[in-house]
Formats: C-alpha cells, sequence, structure tokens
C-alpha cells in the first residue's frame, strides 16, 4: 500500500557524512523517493530505504539537471504516485536552500510537508578551521549573508555588513569578491582578516588567509573557487592564535 503523499525537506550538512542529523538519517530510512543535490555527500545516500527511487536533481552554478519549477514538479508527482518525498540538501534547507519555497509548493497540492534543519555550512566549516563566529572581545555577533541575489546582483546588505563590527559570513559570493573587497575597502577595513574556505567538511578543503588587500592575490596563489564561503573579520585570527597555544605548550614539554 502506498504512503499518504508527504515531503520532507531534509538538511544534509556542510558535506562530512558524519555532520548529519539522526533525525534526517531516520527520513532517509522512511523515504520512497529521494530528490538530491550536487553538494550532498553521496556516502549519505547509504542510509536511503533500498526500494526507494534516487534522483539526482544537483545544480550547481551554470549547471542546471533540472529547473527549479521541474524540481518542484517531481516532489508533487513523486509524492502522489510514490508517497514519500525526501528533498535532501546540502546544508541547512532554510539557509539559503529553497527549502521553504518547495514546502509552500508541495502544501498547494494537498501534500503533507515537514522539514528537517541541516548544520550550514555558515557554521560549521569556519569551525571546521578552528574560526568562531563569536568571540568575547572580538565579535558580538555574525551576519549570514548571499553574494548574490534572485537578480543576480551583490546583495545590498552586504554593504550594511561592512559598516558594523560583526562576523560577516558570505556563501556564494565567489564570483563577486571583487566587488565585496571594495565595500570593505571603502569602510577603511583594508586590515581586516579574511578567510576563504572551499570545499568546506570534506577531504577536498582549501583555506586561502589574508586581509581585505590581500585576499584576492590569496585567492588567484591558491586557486580557490567554488563552492567557498567568505568570512570577513577578526575571528579569522583565533585560527593562528589557537595555533600557537599549541605550539608553545608542545614546547615546553618538550623542555
Amino acid at each position: 500500500m502506498k504512503n499518504q503523499p508527504k515531503l520532507t525537506v531534509v538538511g544534509a550538512g556542510p558535506g562530512d557524512a558524519d555532520l548529519i542529523t539522526l533525525k534526517a538519517i531516520k527520513a532517509l530510512e522512511q523515504a520512497d523517493v529521494v530528490l538530491y543535490d550536487a553538494l550532498v555527500n553521496n556516502e549519505l545516500l547509504g542510509y536511503v530505504n533500498p526500494n526507494a527511487e534516487l534522483i539526482f536533481v544537483g545544480k550547481r552554478r551554470g549547471c542546471y539537471r533540472y529547473q527549479q519549477e521541474q524540481i518542484n514538479e517531481l516532489i508533487v508527482t513523486r509524492g502522489f504516485s510514490h508517497g514519500h518525498v525526501v528533498r535532501l540538501k546540502g546544508g541547512d534547507p532554510f539557509i539559503f536552500g529553497r527549502g521553504a519555497e518547495e514546502m509552500e509548493y508541495a502544501a498547494k497540492y494537498g501534500l503533507e510537508v515537514a522539514v528537517v534543519p541541516g548544520i550550514s555550512s555558515s557554521l560549521a566549516v569556519p569551525a571546521y578551521q578552528n574560526i568562531p563566529l563569536t568571540k568575547r572581545g572580538s565579535s558580538e555577533s555574525f551576519w549570514v549573508i548571499t553574494g548574490t541575489t534572485k537578480q543576480h546582483q551583490l546583495s545590498n546588505d552586504v554593504a550594511l555588513a561592512a559598516k558594523s563590527s560583526a562576523t560577516v559570513v558570505i556563501l556564494m559570493g565567489m564570483g563577486k569578491l571583487s566587488e565585496i573587497i571594495q565595500l570593505f575597502k571603502a569602510e577603511g577595513k583594508n586590515e581586516l582578516p579574511v578567510a576563504i574556505i572551499q570545499n568546506g567538511t570534506t577531504p577536498e578543503e582549501k583555506i586561502g588567509i589574508g586581509t581585505v588587500d590581500t585576499i584576492e592575490e590569496v585567492v588567484a596563489k591558491n586557486n580557490l573557487s567554488n563552492p567557498a564561503i567568505i568570512l570577513l573579520g577578526d575571528v579569522v585570527n583565533h585560527r593562528q592564535q589557537l595555533l600557537q597555544v599549541q605550539q608553545e605548550v608542545a614546547l615546553k614539554e618538550v623542555v
């Protein structure tokens, strides 16, 4: 007997397969159909109900296997033909993941809808490089901003964030890096630390550290590109500070 039509939007986390939640794994085990993205670690597909249909709907910049409208239609048609559809998305589906849009679309057609939050790359990727988004004495808050809006323009919020003392995390912003840097230079923040982390939490992870003045050279030298996050703020220095503490302790132990 076919299950009732249902959509569960599931966050797969930032890349490391161990960062998926138990609730997400349970949803995969109960799925009749799984629609999954390009940024989802394929290891996670091992948790899927072996009788479920797997459909890759991956999207990367400039390359769309399915347009969003087609994905919406797949969710509804498979919901009625198969039952429980799991939409598996990288990171957290409610942070620039279009999960809310997919749930709204499915709900209009009478599907039951649910969401399982995921660990966002905006939090986890810096953490894996020992960079906290907040730290007493350095940062009291943080912004998480999309680098590119629906109109393919740089978000106006980046200019506002550049005026603040907060840590700034920009997702999907590598194509706008020069514009971003110019906004921070306009605020006199030439020496502000910057980190760019590509393929965060995965074995292919790469990082470049610099300042507003130097980061574009660092990017070119290290051949950094999407998928990557841009992180601006004094908290970037914590990574080196922690390393120095560890080295000092190690030297004392040797002596």
